[in-house]
């Protein structure tokens, strides 16, 4: 298996894992992406040099993910995979903030570090949560939900849609990746060279694949409504899980619970 079948097989097991019968799968598809979208933006609303102060919030993706039963191994492929986005991003931050901040015994810790390490708790807590919830709600229910709350049907469909073709657009680039080993022989790798053809081939098929698929979408009636067999259906329940992890955001957000724990512990100690 190449390695674009196993990234897109490794995408594809997240809507195979949403199939189960969970505690978890069996809320609202709505509540689900509420608390997320509050936790997102409760993640992003700290100070660019907390560290600490965020650790706690870690308990929602880990509570959904064993809640979920979604493998901890193929969670942390998927961070691993992301993680050189999250590293480009504050890969300078060292080098233009030097200001001194933290002191370690003799050791001095500029703020650019601090950010650094902020921004990459941020992605952790980010996706991590991002992928719980599409393994625990499946892509298609998703856009469901966003659908039923006023999120325009434009932007649901195109959003299942560029979903759902990334594997046909990823089988056609595997496909033609085999096809060039095999015509080289297994010798070395592809020069620079040779991806400029590639690629402007892979943008032809996929052009042709997009007309093809349109057209048999016409000849099907399809109207842009994207239907769902998961019925959403509101209850108590729901309720009671948007109030409590949205109470435990305010309280992490208000209060810095690791030092608040700290100073009792130290308390509490002789």
């Amino acid at each position: 298996m190449s390695r674009i079948d196993a990234a897109l097989h490794d995408l594809r097991s997240l809507d195979a894992l949403a199939q189960r019968d969970t505690p978890l799968a069996r809320l609202d598809a709505r509540a689900k992406l509420i608390t997320t979208l509050v936790f997102v933006a409760v993640v992003v609303s700290f100070d660019r040099y907390t560290v600490a102060a965020l650790l706690p919030l870690a308990l929602y993706p880990v509570a959904l993910a064993a809640l979920g039963e979604v493998p901890a191994a193929s969670l942390m492929r998927k961070l691993v995979i992301a993680a050189p986005f999250a590293l480009l991003v504050g890969l300078f931050n060292p080098l233009l903030d030097r200001a001194p901040m933290l002191a370690i015994g003799d050791m001095v810790i500029a703020g650019g570090w601090v950010s650094l390490a902020s921004i990459c708790v941020r992605f952790v807590l980010t996706v991590s949560a991002a992928l719980v919830l599409i393994a625990v709600t499946g892509m298609h229910t998703l856009c469901a939900a966003l659908g039923r709350l006023g999120v325009p049907r434009v932007f649901t469909a195109q959003l299942l849609f560029l979903y759902r073709y990334a594997f046909v657009l990823g089988g056609e680039a595997s496909r033609m990746a085999t096809a060039r080993q095999l015509r080289a022989g297994g010798h070395g790798g592809a020069r620079l060279a040779t991806y400029g053809p590639l690629v402007g081939h892979l943008l032809l098929r996929a052009f042709e694949r997009a007309q093809r698929i349109h057209l048999a979408m016409i000849a099907r009636g399809f109207d842009g409504e994207m239907r769902s067999l998961r019925v959403l259906h509101w209850t108590r329940r729901d309720t009671l899980f948007i109030l409590g992890w949205c109470a435990f955001f305010a309280l992490a957000r208000a209060a810095d619970l690791p030092q608040v724990l700290g100073g009792i512990l130290t308390g509490a100690l002789p």
